[in-house]
């Protein structure tokens, strides 16, 4: 299944809904040329709304950790949200939920971000 990505930038905010499957080989590319364009327009925080993803690879986990490590370079941040329960469990046994703060919605994370 492809990847499908849509972005907006609100505020400093820079928000990813991305819906398939996560698969850096495929995505990777596209989804850092978004970011670093965001991050060219003043984004601060990537918020990634993974709420129709699912399944990642190992290679999609390493594209969320090079848009946050993008993101920390600039003093930003990266939030995800809404993940499914087996994109949960993956953040849990690769102990990404330590790194990432995950919300349940994408409205929540928009309410709590500074």
């Amino acid at each position: 299944m492809n990847v499908n990505v849509e972005s907006s930038l609100e505020k400093n905010n820079f928000i990813l809904k991305i819906a398939g499957d996560l698969i850096g080989d495929e995505s990777g590319p596209k989804l850092m040329g978004l970011v670093s364009d965001a991050i060219n327009e003043g984004a601060r925080n990537c918020v990634v709304d993974l709420s129709h993803v699912r399944y990642i690879s190992s290679s999609g986990i390493g594209v969320l950790i090079t848009i946050l490590t993008k993101m920390r370079n600039v003093g930003g941040e990266v939030f995800l949200t809404s993940p499914s329960e087996h994109v949960k469990k993956l953040l849990i046994i690769t102990k990404l939920n330590n790194i990432f703060t995950v919300f349940d919605s994408l409205e929540e994370a928009l309410s709590k971000i500074p």
